[in-house]
């Protein structure tokens, strides 16, 4: 079974498509939230992600904050402004989906959470010490993650201390050890590549895939613009940062 691991797609719905053209063929989908936030299109990212087969989504600090569920006003200046502006557009069908999202979820032996497993909705995993920390925290061999936006992984080896490593495209993983991934961002890379990011998994192989796939950043920026959003937000895709 291939698998097609998502994260932060933060309503970019251009470069959701132009990531589930590239995967061209999978059975199931993980996405690790952050479906909304920042973007221009976030009631067409879920629409497009309800038609996904085999979809487990949890829920991501954006999704938390246009659903009530955490105040707004934790998140920076632009970011609330871009919630503001969305919450405006999101249709009550679309908040309806992401007030039922998953704050975690365990899948065989897979752990998923858009922080950490220990903070699942705000914590960054940006070091070796923090993510030393979460390996208690879950019982599986593997955790995916995202909030980060940079494709990484955090591997424990068997004198309990952890490597990181940060996958280029198209490298392949594989490991008998237990770690803690993250495929990057499909809407808003912060890897200084622009590129929309994704993993793909083979679970027969047992196999990670780390891809980038161009798509039209003018456009996307083109209609954040029209929408208002801030200009820190439209400027940064083109940057990767």
């Amino acid at each position: 079974m291939r698998t097609l691991v998502l994260s932060d797609i933060h309503a970019n719905l251009t470069a959701l498509e132009a990531v589930i053209q590239d995967a061209a063929r999978f059975d199931r989908v993980f996405c690790l939230g952050d479906v909304v936030g920042y973007g221009p299109d976030p009631n067409e990212c879920i629409s497009l992600l309800q038609t996904l087969p085999q979809l487990d989504v949890i829920m991501g600090n954006h999704d938390a904050a246009l659903c009530g569920i955490i105040d707004i006003n934790r998140f920076n200046y632009e970011a609330q402004r871009a919630l503001n502006i969305q919450a405006s557009m999101l249709s009550a069908a679309s908040r309806d989906w992401l007030e039922l999202l998953d704050i975690e979820k365990d899948i065989s032996e897979i752990h998923m959470a858009h922080g950490s497993p220990r903070e699942p909705i705000w914590e960054y995993l940006t070091s070796n010490y923090l993510a030393l920390a979460n390996f208690p925290a879950f019982s599986s061999q593997i955790c995916l993650v995202g909030h980060t936006h940079v494709p990484s992984i955090f591997e424990l080896n068997n004198a309990h201390k952890v490597r990181l490593l940060l996958p280029k495209q198209g490298d392949l993983w594989r490991s008998s050890k237990r770690f803690i991934l993250n495929p990057g961002s499909v809407g808003q890379p912060r890897d200084g590549n622009p590129r929309a990011s994704y993993v793909l998994f083979d679970d027969e192989e047992q196999t990670w895939q780390f891809r980038r796939v161009a798509y039209d950043i003018p456009a996307v920026q083109n209609r954040m613009r029209a929408l208002g959003l801030p200009s820190k937000h439209v400027e940064r895709l083109e940057r990767g940062a």
